[in-house]
């Protein structure tokens, strides 16, 4: 009887062990590498972007300045010690991250 006891303790116990749910979740990065884009110089930007720079971002610099072939540009922005990234055509419109590629 003792034996009965226990090997239907020790069934319920393996089986249980099954059980048990696994819910940890894989977790999934996106990455969207603009590799397009070419770095250029600040004096090769065009006056409009630079302007519209100078309308929205009044305290910000340039650090950095990258364009595609499509016209567009990628701004690294310093503004009070944080860096921004913006996206402009050449007629200083902005655009949207995804907009640009």
């Amino acid at each position: 009887m003792k034996k009965l006891i226990l090997t239907v303790a020790i069934l319920a116990g393996g089986i249980s062990t099954f059980a048990l749910s696994n819910n940890i979740l894989p977790t999934e990065t996106i990455t969207i590498l603009n590799q397009e884009f070419k770095e250029i110089t600040i004096n090769e930007l065009p006056t409009a972007v630079t302007n519209a720079i100078l309308k929205d971002f009044p305290s910000a610099t340039v650090s950095k300045a990258y364009v595609n072939n499509k016209g567009q540009y990628k701004l690294i922005l310093s503004i009070k010690e944080e860096s921004k990234t913006v996206y402009a055509n050449e007629k200083g419109e902005w655009l949207e991250e995804t907009d640009a590629k």
